[in-house]
C-alpha cells in the first residue's frame, strides 16, 4: 500500500501551514467568559487570506477557476486549520462547492463557483438537522409549484448563517426524496434567531415560511445530499484530527517541563501511559479518516457503502477528541482551567466537533443499518 500524499495535496497542505502559521487561537475572547458569541462574524482576514492562497478553490474545477483536488486535500488544510482554531466557514464553503460542482446546473455552477473560488461568495450549510442529530433533510418540506419549490421548516445551529451570503440547505418531499436549496440569507420568507455554539461561535435556527426558490437553484439528484453529507462528516473528522494532535503536543509540551520530585512529570509511568493511550486514539482517528477521504475521493469500491466508512471515522473522531482534551485537561492540572491558557479553548471546540452531525452513538446506529443491510462476503 502507499499512503502517500500526491504532489498537488502536498502543495495544498504546504500552502495551509504557511497562511494558517500566523493565526493565534486566542484572538478573540474566551467563550468561557464572553456571554453572547465571541465575535460577529468569521475572521474575514484569514479569509482573505485563504482566497489569495487558492485554498477556497481546492474542489471547484479549473473552468471555474479552482484547483479541482479531491476532499483528501480538503482533509489536509481542514487538519491545519483545526491545529489554530481557525474561525473560518472553510469546512462549510468547500462542501458546498464540492457538492455543487458535481450536482448543480451549468447555469449554478456558472454562477457561483468563480466566485466562492474568490472568496466573494460565502456559503454555509444547513447539516444540523432539528436537533442538531437526527437527519437534516427532514427538517424542512419541499413542495413543487409549478418550475419553482416552496420550502417551509426549520433548521438549527447554521454556522454563521448571519454573516454569509447563501446557505446551501436539504429538505425533502412529500414522498421522502432530498432536495438542495442554495438559498440567499436575505431571501424573502427567511428568518434568522441567533445561537451560540459551544466553542463561542455565531450559529443561527433558520425558519423558513413559503420560502420560493427557483428551480435552477436547487439539487434533486439523491447523490447530492449524500455527498454534502459525506465530505462534511468527515471533513468535521480532520477538524476533530487536527485539534487532538495540538492538544496532544501542548500536553507533551507541558508535561515535559513541569517537575514534581525533581522529575519532569512526563516521566512518570501514570502520565506516559495516558499520553501514550491518547497516541493511539489520534493514530486511529488518522487511519480511518484517510479511509473515509479516499472512499469518497476514488469512489472505490467496498464490502459496505462509503457511508460505512464515514461513520466509522465520525465514531472514532467523537470519541477520540473528547478522550485526548480530558486527558489533556487532567495532565495540565489546574493549568488546563486558566482562562489565560488556550487548553480550555480547545476543550470547547472538542465539544462542539464531538456532537456537530451527530456524536458517535448516531454513526454507530448508522452502521448498525449498513451491516445489516448488506452481507459482507
Amino acid at each position: 500500500m502507499d499512503f502517500t500524499f500526491t504532489e498537488e495535496q502536498q502543495a495544498a497542505l504546504e500552502a495551509a501551514r504557511a497562511v494558517f502559521s500566523g493565526v493565534a487561537p486566542d484572538g478573540v475572547p474566551s467563550p468561557a467568559l464572553t456571554p453572547g458569541a465571541v465575535a460577529d462574524d468569521f475572521d474575514r482576514a484569514l479569509w482573505r487570506k485563504l482566497a489569495d492562497a487558492d485554498l477556497l478553490s481546492l474542489p471547484i474545477a479549473p473552468e471555474h477557476g479552482g484547483a479541482g483536488l479531491d476532499p483528501i486535500a480538503l482533509c489536509l488544510v481542514l487538519r491545519e486549520s483545526a491545529k489554530v482554531l481557525a474561525r473560518v466557514p472553510l469546512l462549510e464553503s468547500s462542501a458546498a462547492a464540492h457538492t455543487l460542482q458535481a450536482y448543480a446546473p451549468a447555469e449554478l455552477r456558472t454562477d457561483v463557483l468563480p466566485r466562492i473560488a474568490t472568496g466573494d461568495l460565502v456559503v454555509t450549510v444547513a447539516t444540523g438537522g432539528r436537533t442538531g442529530h437526527d437527519p437534516a433533510e427532514l427538517a424542512v418540506t419541499a413542495r413543487p409549484d409549478g418550475t419553482d419549490w416552496i420550502l417551509d421548516g426549520t433548521q438549527t445551529t447554521v454556522p454563521w448563517a448571519q454573516t454569509a451570503d447563501r446557505i446551501l440547505l436539504p429538505a425533502h418531499t412529500h414522498d421522502g426524496r432530498p432536495v438542495l436549496a442554495l438559498v440567499p440569507r436575505t431571501h424573502a420568507g427567511i428568518a434568522l434567531d441567533d445561537q451560540i455554539s459551544t466553542s463561542g461561535e455565531r450559529y443561527a435556527e433558520v425558519r423558513l415560511d413559503s420560502v420560493r426558490i427557483a428551480a435552477r437553484a436547487t439539487l434533486t439528484d439523491p447523490g447530492a445530499w449524500e455527498m454534502l453529507r459525506n465530505v462534511m462528516t468527515t471533513g468535521t473528522c480532520a477538524l476533530a484530527l487536527g485539534l487532538g494532535e495540538q492538544v496532544l503536543a501542548m500536553t507533551s509540551d507541558y508535561t515535559g517541563k513541569r517537575e514534581q520530585f525533581g522529575h519532569p512529570v512526563a516521566t512518570f509511568q501514570a502520565v506516559a501511559v495516558q499520553a501514550a493511550d491518547r497516541f493511539i486514539d489520534l493514530r486511529a482517528m488518522e487511519a480511518t479518516l484517510w479511509q473515509a477521504a479516499w472512499r469518497l475521493s476514488t469512489g472505490a469500491s467496498g464490502a459496505l457503502p462509503p457511508a460505512g466508512d464515514v461513520a466509522v471515522a465520525k465514531i472514532w473522531a467523537s470519541d477520540g477528541v473528547r478522550r485526548v482534551v480530558q486527558t489533556a485537561q487532567h495532565l495540565h492540572g489546574g493549568f488546563g482551567a486558566d482562562t489565560d491558557y488556550s487548553l480550555h479553548r480547545y476543550h470547547a471546540w472538542a465539544k462542539q466537533l464531538e456532537l456537530s452531525l451527530g456524536p458517535a452513538a448516531a454513526h454507530e446506529e448508522t452502521l448498525g443499518d449498513l451491516l445489516a443491510a448488506h452481507v459482507l462476503g
